[in-house]
């Protein structure tokens, strides 16, 4: 939901397959449909945002602070409060 984030692990573990975190975000990275499927509410397990390319880790950075996640340099700032 817009201002919450996951994780790539966290989605594996849902789906059944805690050991599939790779899966999820190549997946995610080949998401056609971003941000109408807002694949920038994923990011790693330590907070990191990536993506392809600068521009495209970026926009997602923009996009989530547009939601209020808090975000710093490139990472969001994982807690409670704002994991799904």
């Amino acid at each position: 939901p817009r201002g919450k984030v996951s994780t790539y692990k966290r989605i594996a573990e849902r789906v059944g397959r805690p050991r599939a975190f790779r899966a999820v975000g190549n997946t995610l990275h080949k998401n056609p449909l971003s941000p109408m499927i807002p694949c920038h509410r994923v990011v790693r397990s330590d907070g990191r945002i990536v993506g392809e390319t600068i521009v495209e880790v970026e926009e997602r950075r923009r996009l989530l602070l547009e939601e209020g996640i808090p975000v710093i340099n490139y990472r969001v700032k994982l807690s409670n409060e704002i994991l799904y």
